[in-house]
């Protein structure tokens, strides 16, 4: 019976203890090296990824900010006031532009974009209220209630604004201008390091001035008609003109057939009597 247990045994194929603890301390080794592998790995593709994700925020940002200073209008703040309601500081600026947003009916909105401050620090809000005139010799922040604030920029990112006019001369400020600046720079800074990021832009303002007629007028309209010049000294020598050319032009050509038919009948006359 000895020998064909040994036979079976032979005949039945397997592995050592020897060779399976082998088999798992090469296993092993492998597992720890894709482990450390991907410890050192997994952090930078995390850190990358941010990095673009908070670059596009930043971008989208940007470009809200500069679709609504690209949209102010030249609105006073009432009928007394000549220049614009627009106050821009080196953290916030404040503007009027067209009223958006899906419920948004036709109208205007102040909007004011800034930074402030929370629990978690530093962050860059937009926040807008419906454009009403404002009474006279009053200021902004006691009139005007923002709501509706849409976060843009969150720290450790930071936003400043600079303006320029047609000169192209940037100032950290831009208050009580008779016209709107040309173009405001957008700039983000690391607040960390302080580094101003590559994403920083300019934006142009397509409206710095209102709109005005040709005559001194506040409607912008002269002798009743928009648009026509009036200037009655102009108008009386072009008058004058006119009719003494058209006078001229008139009795001319009358008063030399008159005499041509004249000098006609003299001569028929003479020579009758001849």
């Amino acid at each position: 019976m000895s020998s064909s247990l040994a036979r079976r045994r032979i005949r039945e194929g397997g592995f050592t203890l020897i060779e399976t603890l082998v088999a798992l301390a090469l296993m092993g080794l492998v597992l720890s090296a894709l482990a450390n592998l991907t410890a050192q790995w997994l952090p930078n593709w995390n850190r990358g990824l941010e990095r673009i994700q908070r670059s596009e925020l930043i971008g989208i940002a940007l470009q809200r900010i500069g679709a609504d200073l690209a949209a102010a209008e030249y609105v006073p703040a009432n009928r007394g006031e000549r220049r614009p309601l627009f106050d821009g500081s080196e953290l916030s600026v404040t503007f009027v532009r067209t009223a958006l947003g899906p419920n948004a009916g036709p109208g205007l909105d102040v909007v004011r974009v800034g930074e402030t401050t929370d629990r978690l620090g530093f962050a860059t809000v937009r926040s807008s209220a419906p454009f009403r005139p404002l009474p006279l010799a009053s200021s902004l922040s006691e009139q005007l209630h923002f709501g509706e604030p849409v976060l843009l920029l969150r720290a450790p990112f930071r936003l400043s604004f600079a303006y320029a006019g047609q000169d192209r001369v940037w100032k950290s400020s831009w208050r009580d201008s008779d016209r709107l600046p040309a173009a405001v720079r957008l700039t983000v800074r690391d607040a960390a390091s302080e580094r101003i990021l590559s994403i920083s832009t300019v934006t142009p303002v397509h409206v710095q001035s209102p709109a005005q007629g040709d005559c001194a007028q506040p409607d912008g309209g002269c002798d009743g008609k928009p648009g026509t010049p009036n200037n009655p000294q102009g108008n009386s020598q072009g008058n004058s003109q006119g009719n003494s050319q058209s006078n001229s032009q008139g009795t001319s050509p009358g008063n030399s057939q008159a005499g041509s038919q004249q000098t006609g009948n003299a001569a028929m006359g003479q020579g009758g009597q001849q």
